[in-house]
């Protein structure tokens, strides 16, 4: 097993932005052996949960199959055989007819990670797309790299018996860079990337908006915020409204604060000027039943490396993968250092590293070929891979303008990274001060819900139950 060295500071306050020019990478070199992949069902949200806030009078009923959606006899293959479905989730039965269902209003939707959101709007693109248009129809904007590959993934394995085109817009690595000036129009019919590329392609006059059906922006809430892409974001929205006002909108996130919900429903109805659907899960069904919470009371900062190499690692070792959460690039770094030390084995991920050692780094873990993944909040969002039952926080979020305060959304997503698709999983939340003790206080009351302290950081039994009561030992 490969030990990767962790870069130091990067020199951009931003680690989510793409930086450089880019290109198109070859996609066959970061895909996952279908050998590794294992199709299990999602974990659907309880049907009494799903809120959905329809407009005008188109009727929508429910999919309880896929033959239901009159979708082609190319994507049902894709979706049997390719897929491995045997039905919508919850919230793809809901969601796909108001997405497929002539007028295509617009949608705005909510549901937690593991739920099938990646389908409902991959579907979405692949069913408006003409076949026989030479043109991009379809656009999907994700806030990482990694998060527009690994949907990209999806599109071609759903959409393999369609002869559908498809192009990734993401900042490439310095052996495949070539000048945006240089490239020559994009005539794929649908196109995948990060905000500053596209929005690149699209100034550069190579990606035209004019036959454009549906935008999809993936982890919306994290696009359309202040500190996220919301000024890109919106520069786009306002090219597609001038070259294609009747283009679908579809926002997915797992989470919206009340702040970004209202400015997305302000840019979607006065820029689209058209009504639109809302779907959304009660909050208090966000986090994943089959995740359970535990938090650590240590009393430095050494303790918390202890915890992570004496308790967690050496009980976890042949169950599954783990991701360690760590709120800054330098604390990274330490961590990475302190571990390799003492004799692990550890990949580190974070927005200083080359794009070509990030997509190495993914490939491998994503084929199991590792099982401890350092990273910052890049891998919070959206990152699926169904073998990593255990996180651990070294380092709880905080908003990034207020770090007394918990970033509570944040929080959640790094939660959803264990326990996907319903599995059984385990967070660790490592505390050494009375600055961590708050934090943590505010996110069992936000959450409404009581993390299980772990009576001791040096019980090698307390932490065995833990994992025990987890369902992971």
């Amino acid at each position: 097993m490969e030990k990767v060295d962790a870069s130091g500071e990067a020199t951009s306050s931003k680690s989510w932005a793409d930086e450089a020019e880019e290109e198109v990478i070859n996609l066959e070199s970061l895909a996952v052996s279908e050998s590794t992949k294992v199709n299990d069902s999602l974990h659907d949200p309880d049907e009494s949960t799903i809120q959905a806030v329809t407009s005008g009078d188109a009727p929508y009923t429910s999919a309880k199959s896929f033959e239901e959606l009159n979708l082609s006899p190319e994507l049902l293959k894709g979706l049997y055989m390719e897929m491995k479905f045997k039905r919508p989730s919850k919230i793809q039965e809901i969601s796909l007819p108001m997405i497929l269902t002539p007028p295509h209003r617009n949608l705005i939707a909510q549901a937690h990670n593991g739920s099938g959101k990646t389908t409902c709007f991959v579907l979405g693109m692949l069913s408006r797309v003409d076949p026989q248009l030479v043109a991009p129809q379809a656009l999907c904007i994700c806030p990482t790299r990694e998060l527009a590959i690994q949907n990209m993934e999806v599109l071609l394995k759903m959409g393999k018996h369609t002869g559908i085109t498809s192009e990734l817009a993401i900042p490439a690595d310095s052996t495949n860079y070539i000048p945006v000036h240089k490239r020559p129009p994009i005539t794929a019919q649908v196109v995948i990337g990060t905000p500053g590329t596209i929005l690149k392609w699209i100034t550069a006059k190579k990606l035209s908006l004019s036959y454009m059906k549906i935008l999809v922006f993936d982890e919306a809430d994290h696009m359309l915020s202040e500190g996220g892409f919301k000024d890109d974001s919106a520069k786009i929205m306002k090219n597609i409204v001038k070259s294609s006002p009747q283009c679908q909108v579809l926002l997915f996130s797992a989470t919206f604060d009340d702040t970004v919900r209202a400015f997305v429903e302000k840019i979607v109805h006065e820029l689209f000027v058209g009504d639109y659907n809302q779907l959304f899960v009660k909050k208090e069904e966000l986090s994943l039943e089959s995740v359970k919470q535990y938090k650590v009371h240590c009393p430095d900062e050494l303790a918390k490396v202890t915890v992570i190499k004496d308790k967690i690692l050496e009980l976890m070792q042949k169950d599954g993968q783990t991701i360690i959460f760590v709120r800054t690039k330098t604390g990274v770094a330490q961590l990475h250092s302190s571990l390799v030390t003492y004799g692990y084995e550890v990949t580190t991920i974070q927005g200083a590293l080359k794009q070509e050692d990030r997509d190495r780094i993914i490939k491998e873990f994503k084929e199991g070929l590792t099982q401890v993944l350092i990273s910052t909040d890049l891998l919070a969002r959206g990152f699926d891979q169904s073998q990593v039952n255990l996180v651990v926080n070294y380092d709880l979020p905080v908003k990034f303008d207020n770090p007394s305060e918990p970033d509570y959304e944040v929080y959640l997503h790094r939660v959803g990274r264990a326990g996907r698709f319903g599995r059984k999983g385990a967070v660790f939340n490592l505390l050494h001060n009375n600055r961590d003790n708050m934090l943590m206080e505010k996110i069992e009351k936000h959450f409404n819900s009581r993390v299980v302290e772990v009576p001791s950081w040096e019980s090698d039994s307390d932490f065995k139950n833990a994992l025990k009561e987890a369902g992971l030992s």
